[in-house]
């Protein structure tokens, strides 16, 4: 897995931002998601510009890639052949690099199924999410590798 790459993501891509931050990626998908706003915060945070918006991708001093499809699968192709998936782990819901913790930490939390078959544990520590690699995350990193070069 490669180093992560910091991404701006505009209103039309939503889904894909979840998915790159499942591959590791630092993303950035919030309101407003006014063209200026999201080209003076792209080059302000030296953040990759995703977009559907043909004229947003060709805003000079902007580092953009125009998401040409508009399906899931085709976009993840596109921006992982580009930019592989990372190392790091970060929360889906707001981004934030997830740390490890012990089951004595998070076992209020976690489903007593999971508690018996999982070890491995992280939280995020804003919004306070539970995450282990059960059957969702190994299906989603599955699908990562089918579609990253």
């Amino acid at each position: 897995m490669g180093e992560s790459t910091r991404f701006l993501v505009d209103g039309m891509l939503g889904r894909l931002a979840k998915w790159l931050r499942a591959a590791g990626h630092d993303v950035v998908y919030e309101a407003p998601f006014d063209d200026l706003d999201l080209a003076d915060r792209a080059r302000r945070e030296d953040r990759v510009l995703l977009t559907r918006d043909h004229a947003l991708a060709r805003r000079r001093g902007v580092r953009s890639l125009l998401v040409e499809s508009e399906t899931l699968d085709d976009q993840l192709r596109q921006v992982l052949g580009l930019f592989p998936p990372a190392a790091s782990a970060r929360c889906l819901r707001c981004n934030v690099p997830l740390e490890p913790v012990p089951l004595a930490a998070v076992q209020d939390f976690v489903p007593p199924y999971v508690r018996a078959h999982q070890s491995v544990y992280w939280l995020c520590p804003c919004c306070r999410r539970v995450y282990w690699q059960g059957t969702h995350w190994q299906d989603m990193q599955e699908r990562l590798q089918r579609l990253a070069p």
